[in-house]
């Protein structure tokens, strides 16, 4: 028992002494690559092996043609052990470097992805893939912030029209009044019927433009509250009825069962179905029809819009719901700066909903999908 005793004693004791000048030779290379600093933590343990064994054998009294046999057959696996090391140390190096590089070019902002690389610990090939990863997203990024900026220049060319010819018609009007081009009371009352008519069309521009900002920034101020998809669709048909009376539009309300309740913030889910709901009338003739109708599907509500204006190119599909699209440009600004599909579109995705476009049966058809719970 003493002598095992011993033993450990010397083992640990060798193996402490090795440790502390092995901590020593690493503080000294801690700014060395880590394909070095591998290479020396792997010394370290080689070292404090053999000098365990080494002292151990003496303490065994072998004799010495037995000593000098162990002594050459641990520095030679040692040797072994060493150039071991080494080879792996500057594996884990090139590993390292690859990973570096890629950090280097992800920063310079080009594409990282240039195939498997070298083969490398699961901690660095882990890292080398959220690099990856990383770069596939900042490019995503980029062309979204690419496509936000170009539209944000669309927006402000079809906002300063909008606003020019109104404010054009306004001063027109003022100068003729100042003047005194016209006198008699029905030409002043229709004059000022006018001014009352653009400075509204303003006021609409600039709540749609402060509208939309909201649902580009994510700040809408949403107050979730239990309400029946039946009532929303009511109100956003009886607010629209009027502008379809004036044009002779047709404007028909479906419900498919008992409509759902749902938790949602009813004035911004009112504003997007009401904004849908004028874009279909005002492109339906005056001899046409507005079928709205209503339900619950998979789990979800959905509200369908559907005219028969004679649809909408296949082209223009995927930009309907772009910030001041208005497809035809032969219409005129009176049709609005093509904020309104836009405007919905934020709306039902603060929501978590989803609002799509199809052409159907000769017109254009837009879904609105729902979730029936508000956010959890």
């Amino acid at each position: 028992m003493t002598e095992m005793l011993e033993f450990v004693v010397l083992a640990a004791g060798t193996a402490g002494v090795a440790a502390v000048a092995g901590t020593l030779a690493l503080r000294g290379v801690r700014r060395q690559p880590i394909g070095v600093q591998t290479a020396a933590v792997a010394l370290v343990g080689i070292v404090a092996v053999g000098l365990g064994a080494w002292a151990g054998a003496r303490v065994m009294f072998l004799s010495d043609h037995d000593l000098g046999a162990l002594s050459v057959m641990l520095l030679a696996s040692g040797a072994v052990a060493v150039v071991t090391s080494f080879v792996l140390g500057r594996r884990v190096q090139r590993a390292s470097d690859a990973v570096a590089r890629l950090a280097r070019r992800l920063g310079d902002g080009e594409a990282v992805d240039d195939g498997p690389g070298p083969v490398a610990p699961p901690e660095l090939t882990r890292l080398r893939r959220e690099l990856e990863e990383t770069s596939r997203r900042l490019d995503e990024a980029r062309a979204r912030e690419k496509a936000l900026d170009q539209s944000r220049r669309e927006l402000v060319a079809w906002v300063s029209h909008d606003l020019r010819t109104p404010l054009a018609g306004v001063r027109a009007v003022i100068e003729a009044l100042e003047d005194g081009v016209v006198d008699d009371p029905d030409t002043i009352a229709r004059y000022h019927m006018t001014i009352r008519e653009e400075a509204d069309r303003l006021a609409a521009l600039v709540d749609d433009l402060f509208e939309l900002s909201r649902t580009q920034a994510g700040v809408l101020q949403l107050e979730f509250e239990r309400v029946s998809l039946g009532d929303l669709v009511s109100d956003a048909i009886a607010t629209a009825a009027p502008v379809a009376t004036a044009k002779g539009v047709r404007l028909e309300g479906r419900l498919e069962g008992r409509p759902p309740d749902l938790e949602v913030s009813a004035p911004e889910v009112l504003r997007a179905l009401r904004n849908i709901l004028e874009n279909a009338i005002r492109h339906t003739p005056s001899d046409g029809a507005v079928v709205v109708e209503a339900g619950r599907d998979a789990g979800r509500a959905y509200v369908s819009v559907k005219d028969t204006g004679g649809g909408i190119p296949e082209a223009d599909l995927p930009q309907v719901f772009d910030v001041a699209f208005r497809g035809d440009p032969a219409r005129t600004p009176r049709d609005g700066a093509g904020l309104g599909l836009a405007i919905a579109r934020g709306l039902v995705e603060a929501h978590r909903g989803e609002v799509t476009v199809r052409n159907e049966n000769g017109g254009a058809c837009f879904t609105v999908q729902l979730p029936l719970s508000g956010p959890a």
